[in-house]
């Protein structure tokens, strides 16, 4: 069922089900994060994190949502349903990628020295020259730690790496798409710029959790 707050609706459901349901082109722009098949959920376990960090891990629920990357079915109905796709990982499935791309989205991640990549790859529709992000988001340390945000999913991504994307790719009135929600932090973006948008995550908990986000952002800014 869609629950709508303000421009954003958010659905707890499959993705692949929810898109199938969708008519041809009904969004404008489609950034996803989808699962990259590298047992991302399986990281977090306790103890110390992965590589060289001494510090010790968040205990997210273990889950086994990274275990496979989505069906090549997927992609299909995601490209039907939108104009153009920023997609997250697309190195760890590149095969499944219907054509080549000049410009892919680099987020520089300022890492520092442990087993964690110094960045991730987004795949992306649009016709122009490979693309910089650098933000620091290295475990407890973050670019903006005077607004230093709630890690609530093991692969989280900043909203500041989301309201960058939005002012480079996306157009005024345009509609946009999230089919793997996770933390919500599209959300948070697409709110604060002004764009509609339909997130969709199949599990509930974090679903909760992104949504539970959400309006209380949105209560903040009413407040202030």
């Amino acid at each position: 069922m869609e629950e709508k707050f303000g421009n954003i609706s958010l659905i707890n459901g499959d993705c692949l089900e929810v898109l199938r349901g969708l008519k041809d082109k009904s969004f404008s722009l489609a950034i996803v994060d989808p699962p990259y098949g590298i047992g991302a959920s399986d990281y977090q376990r306790g103890g110390t994190q992965y590589g060289k960090s001494l510090a010790r891990c968040k205990p997210y629920d273990k889950k086994q949502w990274d275990n496979y990357p989505p069906p090549f079915a997927y992609f299909i109905e995601l490209q039907r349903v939108s104009k153009n796709q920023i997609i997250w990982g697309a190195n760890h499935f590149i095969s499944r990628m219907p054509y080549d791309s000049s410009c892919w989205v680099v987020w520089d991640k300022d890492n520092g020295n442990n087993g964690y990549a110094d960045c991730e790859l987004a795949w992306t529709s649009f016709d122009c020259a490979v693309r910089r992000f650098k933000f620091k988001w290295q475990g407890m340390l973050q670019e903006n730690m005077k607004e230093k945000e709630v890690r609530i999913h093991p692969t989280q991504k900043p909203v500041a790496l989301y309201k960058w994307l939005l002012d480079r790719f996306a157009k005024p009135g345009d509609t946009i798409l999230d089919t793997h929600l996770g933390s919500g932090s599209i959300c948070i973006a697409a709110h604060d710029l002004g764009f509609t948008m339909l997130g969709i995550e199949l599990d509930e908990k974090y679903y909760q959790a992104a949504k539970q986000r959400l309006l209380y952002h949105q209560a903040q800014l009413q407040l202030f």
